[in-house]
């Protein structure tokens, strides 16, 4: 990269964004040295470079490594300016042990093989930035959760972005204001994806390309052969063995607002129905509805994931306000649209016909109480900080990505770490669990099982097929 920037740099540009930050991640950024933060990255995919990477590059940090088991995705990678100098490996576990240097890992792999990966990085002692889902089981959450405890020195961050916008904080602020009254149920929306849904694996198989190692590829998963266009590159996450359908990409994001600002826990109940269940891959069109007990002074709650083609919330929920995607809470006395993930506020009131954004006088004068970060830091432009000047929250990642490297520079808390995140992926995971087992589950979390399937168990926590790529 041309540009770097030093951790004292670094200081000095974030002085106005400090102010506004949480006093521990403040101190944080005071006691930075002068040395630049440097980055490796793992799974040099479509998220990685679309997202992931400009978003770092815009904070002028520097990747030193980038590692992938296909040798095409490094090149198309290596295209890009940020990462033409960037060391290039093929092993995760080859980067960790030779990069000890780097500060932070970013991941961006396919969901099955997050946790390995993030368990090696955090045991090499790296601060750590994983895409959503955080894991690929109930157990891998569990496990998830405990090593981010354990290391309480290391920054991490999930990769559900919209929880770092001001949407996402105010409408966590509208929720726990009261102003929507007591609020029983949630709908989280989705259409169908252009990955395989439906379906179980094709018979035959292909050549598998120059340069791609499939079967590191699959890593701990069932080992099965290549076939082209079908699993990689893009198209892994509507299979069972490697993600989880729409209900496993969109969890972190739909979920997260209902799960944190009604303090929910795990489910008591998971219901999935559908279309094309009972295969390999995640279905056509299904609806999975989740049973939260009351809580202190919460009532029951009911959560909704709608997805696939013509599966809305009902209307009596949207009143016709349903886009292609969304997110509602209901409560007696209103409605919150906060959009899929969770970017938006937009109140219908009691009484109302239509929704009404933030600037809505009802919702206007409640206090703020979540931090915010300063976007307008982000750009670097100190004669509009001086101004006081404040764009809107439109730099979603870039807020998400800011906020994870300040706390890389010191020793303080994001707003989304693993042990929030994987949290909110137990939730995703139950409703992969109840749509491959086909019928109702009723959770028992303190187990982590499901009450009498037995069968459930080897989905709950799914053994390796070999230990060969795993962290040592």
């Amino acid at each position: 990269m041309s540009r770097l920037l030093s951790r004292r740099r670094f200081v000095q540009s974030t002085a106005v964004a400090s102010a506004a930050l949480p006093a521990c991640m403040s101190r944080a950024v005071e006691r930075s040295a002068d040395k630049p933060l440097t980055f490796a990255c793992i799974g040099m995919g479509g998220q990685m470079r679309n997202y992931l990477v400009p978003e770092l590059a815009k904070l002028d940090q520097q990747i030193v490594a980038i590692c992938d088991v296909d040798r095409q995705q490094i090149e198309v990678a290596r295209k890009m300016g940020e990462l033409a100098e960037a060391r290039v490996y093929a092993d995760y576990r080859d980067l960790l042990t030779k990069e000890s240097g780097v500060d932070g890992v970013i991941i961006g792999t396919p969901d099955h093989w997050h946790v390995p990966i993030c368990r090696a990085a955090l045991a090499a002692g790296k601060h750590v930035y994983c895409e959503k889902p955080l894991a690929h089981s109930v157990a891998e959450c569990r496990a998830l959760e405990k090593l981010a405890i354990d290391h309480p020195g290391q920054a991490t961050q999930t990769g559900n972005q919209g929880c770092s916008t001001e949407g996402f904080r105010r409408s966590f602020e509208v929720v726990r204001s009261g102003l929507l009254g007591p609020i029983g149920e949630v709908h989280v929306w989705h259409p169908a994806h252009g990955w395989p849904n439906g379906v179980d694996r094709p018979a035959d198989s292909d050549p598998i390309p120059e340069g791609l190692d499939w079967d590191f590829w699959l890593g701990a998963a069932p080992a099965r052969p290549y076939k082209a266009g079908i699993y990689h590159p893009g198209s892994w996450r509507g299979w069972y063995d490697f993600g989880g359908g729409s209900i496993a990409d969109f969890c972190c994001h739909g979920f997260q607002l209902a799960y944190r600002a009604l303090d929910l826990d795990a489910p008591t109940r998971i219901e999935a129905t559908g279309d094309d269940l009972g295969h390999e891959s995640y279905p056509t069109r299904c609806t999975i509805r989740y049973d939260f007990a009351p809580k202190g002074d919460r009532g029951a709650v009911k959560v909704f994931f709608h997805s696939g083609k013509d599966n809305p919330p009902p209307e009596e929920v949207t009143r016709g306000a349903a886009g292609s995607t969304g997110c509602m809470l209901v409560g007696t006395e209103g409605t919150l649209s906060a959009g899929l993930w969770n970017t938006d506020c937009q109140v219908r009131l009691k009484g109302a016909d239509e929704f009404r954004g933030a600037d809505q006088p009802e919702v206007a004068r409640l206090e703020k109480t979540q931090p915010r970060i300063d976007t307008e830091t982000l750009k670097w432009d100190p004669a509009r900080v001086a101004k006081g000047e404040r764009p809107r929250w439109s730099k979603v990642n870039n807020s998400h990505m800011f906020e994870w490297v300040l706390a890389c520079a010191g020793n303080a808390k994001t707003y989304s770490p693993f042990e929030i995140g994987a949290r909110i992926t137990e939730v995703g995971m139950l409703g992969v669990l109840a749509l491959r087992m086909q019928q109702p589950i009723a959770w028992d979390a303190a187990t982590c099982s499901a009450v009498g399937l037995p069968e459930a168990a080897a989905i709950i926590d799914p053994k390796p097929s070999t230990t060969k790529y795993l962290p040592g």
